[in-house]
């Protein structure tokens, strides 16, 4: 039998099912939800990957991932491909030096908006501004800047396996951005710390303003009127609140909450309370955008 006939008469295997595989909370439709999630999972599908891409969807999906651990600048994780032994992935991305963190979190403290937001555990929409006032990048821009490496036989990299385990940390990303730093090298705790000694050092070499005395309060402070002389209009609006504004909106990043905090440890069972949670929360949020604004479409709950 020559090479094309071998070629030709291979069957692709099947792989075998996992009882309690990691499988990705996107049904259908791309995979992550934030913008850095999204970010992180367009650089693979930037590699130009084709069917082993959609290969490693479905295996994200039908839960071939067996464990995921991420740690600073990797991630270790099984999959389960046809063979009765998982297959060993790892993916790497290059750490900073911790003289390039000074420089990053040092760009990010100078911005008020940046810590508040990373403070709150949140990512900052521009946050890559930072990184770029210290000539480095959050996120894997060439191939170069990211290794990953399978025990699979397959001659391509990344393959399959890789790319299952890529499109699940993007999920992970979701419910937790500080593991975009931790695989730059950054502990979240570290990183908070550092930022606040960053933001607190500015504060305290900045010069203070030059004092504004107070102008001395001229006659007796009036106190509140007593109840019986202003029930008339104890339920009116006061001027002070005409100006006053509420805009209702689903908030930037859905069920965030529920993201950070994962499945809950005490749950045992197929079902998943997050699940069910976030069914409750969307008809809330869905109902209070209806109440508010007559508007009765689904917009994402937290």
């Amino acid at each position: 039998m020559g090479y094309r006939d071998h070629w030709w008469g291979y069957e692709p295997t099947r792989a075998i099912p996992v009882k309690d595989g990691i499988k990705a909370r996107s049904r259908r439709g791309p995979i992550g939800e934030s913008w850095w999630s999204r970010r992180w999972i367009g650089f693979l599908e930037s590699l130009h990957m084709g069917a082993r891409l959609d290969r490693g969807r479905s295996y994200a999906r039908r839960g071939q991932v067996v464990s995921m651990d991420i740690e600073q600048g990797a991630v270790n994780a099984r999959v389960q491909g046809s063979q009765p032994t998982p297959y060993t992935v790892t993916i790497r991305l290059a750490p900073l030096s911790e003289d390039q963190w000074d420089r990053v979190i040092g760009a990010m403290a100078a911005q008020a908006l940046f810590s508040a937001k990373l403070l709150s555990g949140e990512m900052p929409q521009n946050i890559e501004e930072a990184f770029q006032a210290a000539q480095v990048s959050l996120f894997p821009t060439t191939p170069k800047d990211l290794q990953s490496d399978c025990s699979c036989p397959d001659w391509a990299n990344p393959c399959k396996h890789v790319a299952a385990v890529f499109l699940l940390l993007g999920e992970e990303f979701d419910r937790d951005p500080f593991l975009v730093f931790l695989l730059r090298g950054q502990e979240k705790a570290d990183l908070i710390a550092r930022l606040r000694e960053s933001r607190a050092s500015s504060a305290e070499s900045e010069p203070a303003g030059p004092m504004i005395p107070r102008k001395p309060r001229k006659g007796r402070e009036k106190g509140p009127a007593p109840l019986e002389k202003c029930l008339d209009r104890f339920w009116a609006m006061g001027q002070e609140m005409a100006s006053f504004r509420v805009n209702m909106a689903p908030p930037a990043v859905p069920l965030g909450v529920l993201k950070r905090l994962g499945p809950p440890p005490f749950v045992e069972g197929k079902g998943r309370v997050t699940d069910a949670l976030g069914e409750a929360y969307r008809a809330v949020s869905a109902e209070a955008l209806k109440l508010a604004y007559g508007e009765a479409e689904d917009r994402g709950g937290n």
